[in-house]
This record gives structure tokens, C-alpha cells and sequence, in this order.
């Protein structure tokens, strides 16, 4: 009997989910330390759930967000969003790159692909959420701007460090 998925789709699938949990993990890790050495806080979850959360009701701007009515499991729905995203970052670096470039990572591709997702927060959420374009209306739009590439830097080394963990695995059908 054939398989219901080609092999190839199936590795894809789970190296980009496998990739992706672990480079936001190294991202989260990062995070973790520069508050705990630098005092550097760290992004409120609850805050990216509640933006997310009011999306389906026709709410992509706030300002700002934490000003946005609460909403039940914010907290949830902004940590499952957060890893979510990072897959699908996986997934587009493994569709740029291929699964050859999962079985025998190099740095630079990772790279890249983290440094270029701060797009994401500067183009979709910081505007969503009240801080406008690329943190513009923060209190201090070029720490916010500086913060932000580093955490996406840090994504792009965890996408390298979890692909090099992963390279070795075999995956059938």
C-alpha cells in the first residue's frame, strides 16, 4: 500500500517542526538571559495572544494593546502563536534551502532567515499592537528596533543549532 504523504513531505513536515520548536526555544533562552543579567525585559505573551485573539473580530490595531479588553487564555494563545510562528520560519528556510541543507546545516542560510523575520514584528505586530511601525511609537524606538533584530538573530542561530541537532535523523514512511 502506498503512503498517504510522499516521504520527502513527511521529512519536511517534521524537521521543519522540529527545527522550529527548537529555534524558538534558543530564542526564548536568549530572552530568559538578558533579563536575568541585563534586567532587558522580555516580550508579554499575554499581549500576543490578545492582539491574536481579537483578529477574528475584525481588530488588527491597537493602541495599544495592553489598553485592548483582555481576553480568556491570551496567555495560551500568545505561546502557542509565538512557537507556531518559528515553525513556519523553519518552514520557509527549508523551503528555500531544501532538505539537503537539514542534512548538512550551515550557518549562514539560518542566519539570514532569522535576521530577515524581524519583518514580522516590525512590519505585522509591532504596528498591530500600538508601537507602530518598526516600534516608532515606543519610548525608545532604536532600542526597541536594536532589541528586535537581536531576539530574530538569536532565532536564526537556534534555526542553525536545532537543524545541526536534527541533521543526523532519518525519517520513513
Amino acid at each position: 500500500m502506498e503512503p498517504a504523504y510522499p516521504a520527502a513531505l513527511t521529512e519536511f513536515a517534521v524537521r521543519a517542526i522540529a527545527i522550529g520548536i527548537g529555534a524558538t526555544a534558543v530564542m526564548d533562552l536568549w530572552s530568559l538571559v538578558q533579563k536575568r543579567l541585563l534586567g532587558v525585559p522580555g516580550l508579554d505573551f499575554r499581549f500576543v495572544g490578545r492582539w491574536v485573539a481579537h483578529l477574528p473580530r475584525g481588530q488588527f490595531f491597537h493602541t495599544p494593546i495592553a489598553a485592548s479588553p483582555a481576553v480568556r487564555g491570551e496567555a495560551a494563545i500568545g505561546w502557542a502563536t509565538h512557537y507556531a510562528t518559528g515553525i513556519v520560519f523553519a518552514a520557509a528556510l527549508l523551503g528555500l534551502c531544501g532538505l539537503d541543507w537539514a542534512h548538512r546545516p550551515t550557518p549562514w542560510p539560518a542566519l539570514l532567515v532569522g535576521i530577515a523575520t524581524v519583518a514580522a514584528p516590525f512590519l505585522v505586530m509591532q504596528p498591530g499592537m500600538g508601537a507602530g511601525l518598526a516600534a516608532r511609537r515606543t519610548p525608545h524606538p532604536p532600542t526597541a528596533r536594536v532589541r528586535s533584530l537581536v531576539a530574530h538573530l538569536s532565532f536564526g542561530v537556534g534555526l542553525y543549532l536545532a537543524a545541526l541537532a536534527t541533521a543526523g535523523l532519518r525519517f520513513t514512511v
